[in-house]
């Protein structure tokens, strides 16, 4: 595996152009995608016309150091989902977002903590980022509370977006956190 980052127990790398199974397996449970589509499947044929596509043409775009990763244990090697860390599509490269979708066999165990924590590190020490953010929805209780473990701060409410008005909670619209190099050296 050609890793991109490893931390105590996960494995980030890159994914491939035969990694398309993990994606829809991963989209295809309700509970995964309860605050992205409401719980509805991405089909199988966007993952793979779409999805995947775009992935792979982000690691072109930013050089291999930027995008979304495929995560997985390093103790047995398992699939449990994907962190992205990458830049708006035509944004600056110092600021980038983090984010994660993982399996629900991987939720509680400190994973999203563990992985965005050392994406963070590399954004700012290897990759020359000067700002993270992060977004979800208000009622995404757990996302929050892992932002805020992270030490980023929650900087606006954000209007929920057309194409998630059918999501729980879209009422109460969405939240975005950030944290500066500046305030992740003072952690």
């Amino acid at each position: 595996m050609d890793t991109y980052l490893e931390t105590e127990r996960l494995a980030l790398r890159r994914f491939t152009a035969d990694d398309a199974d993990l994606l829809i397996e991963l989209d295809s449970d309700p509970a995964v995608m309860r605050y992205l589509t409401g719980g509805s499947p991405t089909a199988p044929e966007l993952v793979r016309e779409r999805d995947l596509p775009k992935i792979l043409a982000g690691y072109e775009k930013w050089g291999g150091d930027l995008g979304l990763f495929a995560a997985h244990e390093t103790d047995g090697g398992a699939f449990i989902g994907w962190f992205i860390l990458r830049p708006e599509s035509e944004g600056p490269l110092d600021e980038v977002e983090l984010g994660y979708r993982l399996r629900q066999a991987a939720w509680g165990k400190g994973y999203a903590t563990e992985g965005s924590r050392a994406l963070l590190g590399k954004a700012f020490t290897e990759l020359g980022v000067r700002m993270v953010w992060a977004a979800t929805m208000s009622v995404n209780r757990g996302s929050r509370n892992i932002m805020e473990k992270l030490g980023m701060t929650l900087v606006e409410t954000v209007p929920t977006p057309s194409d998630m008005q059918m999501v729980e909670g879209s009422e109460h619209g969405g939240v975005r956190y950030e944290i500066t190099k500046e305030q992740w050296k003072q952690q």
